[in-house]
């Protein structure tokens, strides 16, 4: 697949990818997946030209979207951009959750309200892009659901093809995404690993197709990093103190680092970075088991389970990298059950009034935990990210209310 033959210098100021285990140099204007030791690359930027070529004055003039920061995103002709109107998603004060939990300066940044329902738009928008820009002729990825229905979503407005796995218990609405997109879809009967392995080995058979699964492509992350930029800029250009992130492959937290890394060397940032907080499930907490333990990767747990399907895996690939962003900014790593997830799910929207996804109550429970431990002492300005719609994922509300017959009558009221 061919580079593009001009390459232009304005737009983009990515220069090349580098290895996160041994930090070698590795061209960008190829199609590349993992590097030769087996780890994510990640994308590079001259960014003292970044910053002598734009600031934040002029970002605030730029449409709301994620490609207002094109000068750190690794797409280099604004013509091989692929949008739906992705990004800028609000940052909501949570006033009565946050007094219930003791932490006033509760924020939550809703990604709830991107096109498929999930953040993983902002990674699908980036990477379907940059695809397109090098030549890839359809993207292959396996999913718990969300990244799946997105990067279809992004394929098809691209004019690309796509294949997709993902395990029978993904969420159905996914499935209707990914199907509705004209998705090659297929189901397996396991999980997200095993979705992999059936991935890698059609991508080798398929000529023109990209393996697009986590990490194993360098520019997701740098969609999703854009949820970092977002937030320190809705805040004024200063960073929260705390941020809490449901974390199962990783990349949003890695992302999120990295966006913090690269304002603070830009100077668009000063100041501490903030403690940065993985969220898990009991039933799948590797990070968490290996953060407790002090080491630097993971281990599959024998059992992976949890309601909030879209942190339900075993072992990440960039399971180091998440446990860098975590000890590197003083943060910590943290597991909540099922029923506590949902409790706040269903807690949070007669709070505030929105229905967040699950892994986005675990977040909101993990403010509770944290308050009652002390790590929180309730003067933190703290955020927590909800990844995606409730929509996505009705079975997570029961509804048993009262059938009325038509010549029937509501009960209460003055007379009652």
């Amino acid at each position: 697949m061919a580079a593009p033959s001009a390459l232009p210098t304005t737009y983009s100021t990515l220069s090349h990818l580098e290895c996160s285990r041994d930090g070698s140099r590795h061209d960008a204007d190829v199609v590349q997946g993992t590097s030769p030791a087996g780890a994510p690359l990640l994308a590079r930027y001259d960014l003292e030209r970044a910053a002598a070529t734009v600031s934040p004055a002029d970002i605030a003039t730029r449409a709301p979207d994620l490609w207002r920061y094109h000068e750190l995103l690794p797409v280099r002709d604004p013509a091989h951009v692929v949008t739906l109107g992705e990004g800028m998603t609000p940052l909501l004060d949570l006033p009565r959750a946050g007094a219930r939990l003791g932490v006033p300066g509760l924020r939550m940044k809703d990604e709830g309200l991107v096109p498929t329902g999930a953040f993983k738009a902002r990674g699908a928008a980036v990477g379907i892009s940059r695809a397109a820009e090098l030549g890839v002729r359809a993207v292959a990825m396996p999913t718990n659901g969300n990244a799946g229905a997105a990067w279809a979503s992004y394929a098809a407005r691209a004019g690309m093809g796509s294949l997709i796995a993902m395990p029978v218990d993904a969420p159905e609405i996914t499935r209707r995404e990914c199907v509705v997109a004209g998705a090659e879809l297929y189901l397996v009967d396991g999980l997200i690993g095993d979705a992999g392995k059936l991935v890698a080995d059609a991508v080798r058979r398929r000529t023109g197709y990209q393996d697009t699964s986590t990490l194993r492509e360098p520019y997701r992350i740098e969609g999703k990093k854009t949820m970092g930029y977002e937030i320190v800029e809705q805040l004024g250009w200063r960073a929260p103190d705390v941020i809490l992130y449901p974390t199962g492959g990783g990349v949003g937290i890695i992302a999120i680092h990295k966006a913090l890394q690269e304002m603070r060397e830009l100077g668009w940032l000063t100041g501490p970075m903030p403690r940065l907080v993985a969220v898990q499930a009991d039933g799948c907490a590797p990070i968490v088991d290996a953060f407790d333990a002090g080491l630097s990767e993971s281990t599959a747990p024998a059992d992976a389970h949890t309601i909030a399907f879209g942190i339900t895996v075993p072992k990440a690939l960039g399971d180091f990298l998440v446990l860098d962003a975590v000890r590197d900014t003083g943060g910590t790593a943290i597991a909540v059950s099922d029923d506590e997830l949902l409790a706040a799910q269903h807690t949070l929207a007669r709070d505030e009034g929105t229905w967040i996804c699950p892994e986005g109550g675990a977040c909101v429970a993990a403010v509770g935990q944290l308050r009652e431990s002390g790590w929180l002492d309730g003067s933190e300005d703290v955020v927590v990210l909800n990844t995606g719609t409730g929509l996505i994922y009705p079975d997570t509300v029961a509804v048993d209310v009262p059938t009325l017959p038509v010549d029937g009558r509501i009960p209460g009221g003055d007379d009652a």
